[in-house]
């Protein structure tokens, strides 16, 4: 069983993981601000990904990046997921993505371009986790 990298839990990741590279709950004056002069609807968003979120999961060993991507692939091929419940506030979990929903035109969308842009960057480390014995984890 592949394990929480922090906790002796399942690794059971949701797709809105991808996000916390962009959460700017208590951050507003510093990535807040930095991420406010993007537009995440624009040319932009592809520096967003590359910039912000991919690098928030390089705690995250090969196994944890390959589990994490097919979560996200299994929500998109699923066409009446609402991948838009991720972006915003959460009062209750103390997070706040820099866009709420209705600022980002397509959150699939914006989905989709996270999942195409950590396959490439990650491409190693997803090969080399696919040829493993997922059972062995």
């Amino acid at each position: 069983m592949l394990t929480h990298p922090f906790l002796d839990i399942s690794y059971n990741p949701s797709v809105g993981y991808f996000l916390g590279g962009i959460d700017v709950y208590d951050q507003e004056e510093s990535l807040g601000e930095s991420l406010w002069g993007l537009d995440p609807n624009s040319d932009d968003r592809e520096k967003i990904i590359r910039e912000y979120i991919i690098p928030h999961q390089s705690y995250l060993s090969y196994r944890h990046k390959f589990v994490l991507l097919n979560k996200l692939g299994s929500a998109l091929k699923d066409k009446d997921f609402d991948l838009s419940i991720f972006f915003g506030v959460d009062v209750d979990s103390h997070t706040a993505t820099a866009w709420d929903a209705s600022e980002v035109e397509t959150p699939r969308n914006f989905f989709e371009d996270i999942y195409r842009i950590a396959s490439e960057v990650w491409m190693s480390e997803l090969s080399k986790a696919a040829e493993e014995d997922m059972s062995a984890w």
